[in-house]
């Protein structure tokens, strides 16, 4: 992070303390008095305090959410073409070539540079997208625009941060053999016995790399030629807010069935409702859901998953000592936690509803894996909007995922009814 947003995320840490701390002062002094209940003053101070908490916690997130977008600082780039190392110089002046031909089309780039983007080009497949665009192919996004893409994707999808991620060179199934062996142990061997058998099962599982688009943007030829207009970092960001909120919601709830496997689709139900929870969680629920996990993966790369909403419902319990579960700052500069674990929101997971796998557990890098190829790709078609002074842009990026060990990851379940 910029030192100016180190610093801004250290105020709304203090800040973030300071009202805690108020919070723990308010429901201590009823503890003091031996009292079950607020009185409405503390009542209202708490509200209050929990309101101005939100806030200062959604502040914070948002910081931390644009440290990872980040910008592509066009200025930056083309210095870059200065340095000594050849490959970055190369790459330097591929991303320039790029961003010209975004404005301006191929019919406004020089011979060289239109020899750097036809090294990159990337024959489009017609066939694997049910349409027919009027150009061919598209280019190789450059890495300042790829890594770009990659990261706006990363803060629409929660679990896209914390599970595992492969990344291919290209798009040809994927296959790595799999073992479930815990059911199997050694014996006790007797004098002139024989080894006995036992045999190993090994399965195989295959990821392959299914095709998401980001629809059409139509952009006027005034706006993409005016230098004010920041395209090479605008374009690519909204291309990925659009993969990556698709991918997410496919990442979470996706049928296994020509398209991504969802992580609530298939992980195990480790902790069911009472009946009349079908809104609503309890702390010994929690601490089933924790236990439900075997000790071999309840470590330090376990934490919860939920929507905004379930986090919002766990907020408000508190265990057996009438403490809040949810601890906003543990320590300086740690994160957030519930029962002692960590959390990533993901708004693609269900909200609590009858039914829901609402809350995951679990050690999701060991639990759930997505393969992405490493090539975005973007395409330009000039003819189409013409006669509207427009051209097209969008973008693909080829995904998969799947639950690859399922004794790692289980689910809380809201009740039926």
């Amino acid at each position: 992070m910029a030192t100016e947003t180190l610093v801004r995320r250290q105020r709304l840490v203090d800040e973030q303390n300071t009202i805690w701390t108020r919070m723990q002062e308010i429901m201590g002094g009823a503890e003091a008095e031996g009292r079950a209940q607020l009185t409405e003053e503390e009542r209202t101070n708490w509200d209050a305090a929990e309101a101005d908490l939100t806030r200062v916690s959604e502040d914070l997130e948002r910081l931390e959410r644009m440290a990872q977008l980040g910008s592509v600082d066009r200025g930056q780039i083309l210095q870059t073409s200065d340095r000594g190392d050849d490959a970055e110089a190369e790459q330097a002046r591929y991303a320039e070539a790029f961003g010209l031909y975004l404005r301006y089309g191929l019919e406004g780039l020089q011979g060289e540079q239109r020899q750097l983007l036809q090294n990159g080009f990337n024959q489009f497949d017609r066939r694997a997208m049910a349409t027919a665009p009027d150009t061919a192919g598209g280019y190789l996004v450059p890495e300042t625009f790829r890594n770009t893409m990659t990261e706006t994707m990363k803060a629409f999808g929660g679990l896209l941060n914390i599970c595992s991620v492969i990344t291919t060179a290209d798009g040809g199934d994927l296959s790595w053999p799999t073992n479930d062996d815990t059911g199997n142990e050694g014996a006790l061997l007797s004098e002139n016995t024989q080894v006995p058998d036992q045999d190993m099962s090994v399965g195989r599982r295959e990821l392959g790399a299914y095709i998401f688009t980001s629809k059409m943007v139509k952009l006027s030829w005034k706006l993409m030629r005016d230098e004010a207009f920041g395209l090479e970092a605008w374009l690519p960001r909204k291309l990925g807010e659009r993969i990556g909120r698709a991918v997410a919601g496919y990442l979470i709830t996706g049928t296994g069935v020509k398209q991504p496997e969802g992580l609530t689709t298939q992980i195990r139900v480790g902790k069911q409702g009472a009946s009349g929870q079908t809104t609503s969680v309890i702390f010994d629920d929690l601490v089933d859901l924790e236990h439900s996990i075997d000790p071999a993966y309840r470590g330090a790369n376990c934490k919860y998953l939920m929507h905004d909403t379930s986090l919002k419902v766990i907020r408000k319990l508190k265990d057996g000592d009438q403490r809040p579960l949810w601890v906003p700052v543990p320590a300086p500069g740690f994160s957030p936690t519930i029962n002692g674990w960590s959390y990533t929101i993901d708004n693609k997971m269900p909200e609590p509803a009858a039914g829901a796998k609402s809350i995951a557990f679990g050690d999701f890098e060991a639990g759930y894996v997505v393969r992405q190829v490493q090539n975005v790709t973007t395409i330009r078609l000039n003819e189409r909007y013409a006669d509207y002074l427009q051209s097209g842009f969008f973008g693909y990026a080829e995904v998969d995922g799947m639950v690859d060990d399922p004794a790692a990851i289980a689910a809380y379940q809201n009740a039926a009814s």
